[in-house]
């Protein structure tokens, strides 16, 4: 039996974000500053102070999330021992293969800061937005999706049982959100997004994403990471790679990323991060595993690991 290392991804920014840590833990301090050194502007005041919607914008959340998740596996150290597996929700996964050496901590922020802005602009260039869907499985949604014809409209978050988000052009998520409750949806609530995500609207980011990333080096990971686009382990370094890229377009497939984490003979989650998304989903997706999350200093007094 082994732990299994979860990362956060976008939405779990706030501000605020790492300053306590980085005030009592000199490795989370060292981490901030590598981040402000290799962006070359101040990303740790923006994480302290905000403003809120600068901090939330999609260029400067990815960072902020992967230096506040790092922070955290900083200070843990050798206390971690050798996880089992990792896996990170689509940002997270690049906090993901930081922690299993893939690439290095200021490589994949420098890339994040370019994923943000990619998909900015692609979501400019074609507008999308998404919507959760709360209380129809898996098979349910799809078939919603499939129902549209007025746009684009793909699973785009699988995250737990009975919480599907979709994305696609607005057309098509208006049209699938209406779909969604004839088909019996609990709840469908729209998401404020700045582009579909997960979409093949995010086409052109995947293009741009994929040249950057082909001038990094990429290591074979020192444990397996889950792959968001297949949800099976990842062991090469240049197969990271290609799936980076992959998930751009594709669904964040969270829910079997961490049944095959289980399956593998994971029997502790630790969220490593902002908040704790990802531990609360896991009430669901890992009902016999023990959870526990770690972002803040308090999180990690008496931390059982």
């Amino acid at each position: 039996m082994s732990l299994a290392l979860i990362f956060p991804g976008q939405g779990s920014q706030y501000v605020g974000m790492a300053a306590a840590l980085a005030r009592s833990e000199p490795a989370a301090a060292e981490v901030l500053r590598a981040a402000d050194e290799a962006l070359g502007f101040p990303l740790s005041a923006l994480m302290a102070h905000g403003p809120e919607d600068e901090l939330t914008a999609t260029r400067n959340a990815q960072p902020a999330l992967l230096t506040h998740s790092v922070a955290a596996l900083r200070v843990l150290g050798d206390r971690l021992g050798e996880p089992g597996f990792a896996a990170g929700h689509s940002l997270g996964e690049f906090s993901a293969h930081v922690a299993a050496g893939t690439l290095a901590f200021e490589d994949a922020l420098r890339a994040v800061r370019l994923r943000g802005d990619l998909m900015y602009a692609a979501g400019q260039a074609r507008p999308g937005t998404m919507a959760a869907v709360l209380g129809l499985d898996d098979a349910a949604v799809e078939a919603v999706c499939a129902r549209v014809d007025s746009g684009v409209c793909v699973p785009a978050n699988f995250n737990s049982e009975g919480q599907v988000v979709v994305s696609g052009d607005v057309a098509g998520v208006e049209q699938a959100m209406e779909l969604a409750r004839q088909a019996g949806a609990k709840r469908v609530v729209p998401l404020n997004v700045s582009g579909a995500f997960h979409s093949p609207l995010m086409e052109p980011a995947a293009e741009g994403l994929r040249d950057h990333l082909a001038s990094i080096e990429f290591h074979d990971p020192a444990f397996p990471v889950i792959s968001n686009a297949t949800a099976e382990p990842v062991t090469s370094g240049a197969r990271a790679r290609e799936l980076l890229v992959e998930q751009l377009t594709s669904p964040v497939r969270w829910s079997a990323s961490v049944s095959r984490m289980v399956e593998g003979g994971a029997d502790r989650f630790l969220e490593l991060g902002p908040g704790k998304v990802l531990a609360t989903l896991n009430r669901r997706n890992a009902r016999d595993a023990r959870t526990t999350y770690a972002g803040e200093p308090e999180d990690f007094s008496g931390l059982e690991i």
